[in-house]
């Protein structure tokens, strides 16, 4: 349970979720048209004022223009010549007619000019345009604020809606890991309904584990099938070869149709460990005299080290099994001494060759493949029977070199095991 509110957590927390970058594109997009809008609501509403501004400021012109002009006196409210801006007398005077400019070089005050020629005389009012400047701020605020607002509520529901794609795109993820793991029956199903681009790929990854399942089953039957056609035929060679005279060739022959009868026993196990009809029969069993009883029966020497008195309830055979195929994979493949360590429920085996080549480090195992020339010769299956036999009891087994040279295979016994002593 812990585990899985940490992987939550970790989830949420990442910024290279498809969640915040979803949420993230939401923001940009709700930004730009805020501020789209703002600015077409502020420069609408700026010309409003200063179309309003003009008007008053015609309205406010024309009687002082047509007292001037039957009077020829200037009004003694008007306008001090000197207080007009210099740019406005000087449209006013190019063009004759009424001319407007807007001052805003106070920001608290602002004034809409307005002067026309009269005579030789330049005639201005202004008009105050402070209110209506007060106001295009507010609503700048009120737009601003809004739209902080919107993203206050948009960007969190975004990334919630986000949240059902991201959930069907983990499970696609867990699936193919599945698959990767060696669960050639994970399937996405339910995962995968919608129509959409996640349930293409969805589609398309149950429908990749249903071709690899095909293949995995038709390639284990064939195995099994070749060793089991070839078992009745090495059988009568076995027995053919024990009725040859002795001699140096039939000892050669002997020894050749040995490695066969190996070689199909061994296809013939792996064959059974990749149904998965093998079972464990568990009892209690004193972990050091089994590794010591294998390694009289390997007939190899090695340095065993046994800590107090382990017990394990695990299946004897089979634990029989992978420790001979660790020691004699050893011998094989590396170089003597080899050291085989009973600690707990932890037996560790290592010898003192060139160490285990890097693609069985980072794949695992493989058949038929001993990883590199210098590690010798042999069909590569010795290790991969020792994998398969490992997980029928529930055991770990991992493959690693040491630092100062050499391969290290370490068997962890699962839980349920004790020491005595």
């Amino acid at each position: 349970m812990g585990h899985a509110v940490a992987q939550a957590s970790r989830a949420l927390l990442n910024w290279r979720s498809l969640r915040w970058k979803i949420a993230a594109l939401v923001a940009v997009a709700s930004c730009s048209v805020a501020l789209a809008v703002g600015v077409l609501v502020h420069r609408s509403t700026f010309e409003r004022a200063m179309s309003l501004g003009h008007d008053r400021a015609f309205v406010a012109m024309s009687p002082v223009v047509n007292d001037y002009r039957r009077t020829g006196v200037m009004p003694a409210d008007g306008l001090d010549p000197d207080e007009i801006p210099p740019a406005l007398v000087t449209r006013a005077r190019s063009t004759g007619e009424f001319s407007t400019w807007f001052d805003d070089r106070r920001p608290d005050i602002t004034w809409m000019w307005g002067a026309q020629q009269a005579g030789d005389q330049v005639l201005a009012v202004k008009i105050d345009m402070t209110s209506e400047m007060r106001g295009l701020k507010a609503l700048d605020r009120h737009v601003v604020m809004a739209s902080l607002a919107a993203l206050a509520v948009v960007v969190p529901l975004a990334a919630l809606g986000a949240e059902l794609p991201n959930r069907r795109l983990r499970r696609v993820a867990r699936t193919a890991r599945r698959i990767a793991d060696g669960d050639v029956d994970a399937r996405i199903g339910a995962g995968g309904r919608g129509g959409d681009e996640i349930a293409e790929i969805s589609a398309a990854v149950d429908s990749m584990a249903d071709s690899l399942r095909e293949r995995l089953l038709s390639e284990q039957r064939f195995t099994a099938d070749v060793a089991h056609e070839l078992r009745t035929p090495l059988m009568g060679l076995v027995v053919s070869t024990e009725l040859l005279p002795e001699s140096e060739v039939t000892d050669l022959v002997r020894g050749r149709v040995r490695v066969l009868r190996t070689l199909v026993e061994d296809l013939l196990e792996i064959s059974r460990l990749d149904a998965g009809a093998e079972r464990a029969d568990r009892i209690p069993v004193p972990l050091g005299r089994v590794v010591e009883e294998s390694l009289g029966r390997t007939g190899l020497q090695a340095r065993l080290t046994v800590t107090s008195d382990p017990v394990a309830d695990t299946d004897p055979r089979r634990l029989d099994r992978i420790i001979a195929n660790l020691v004699t994979n050893a011998y094989r493949h590396g170089r003597p001494p080899v050291d085989v360590t009973v600690r707990g429920t932890t037996i560790v085996v290592r010898d003192h060759g060139p160490g285990f080549p890097g693609d069985l480090l980072t794949d695992g195992p493989q058949r038929f493949r001993t990883g590199a020339a210098e590690r010798g010769r042999g069909h590569g299956l010795g290790l991969t029977i020792a994998l398969g036999q490992a997980g029928v009891i529930g055991a770990g087994l991992d493959f690693a070199n040491a630092s100062d040279g050499g391969a290290v295979a370490t068997l962890r016994l699962p839980d349920g095991a004790r020491s005595e002593g």
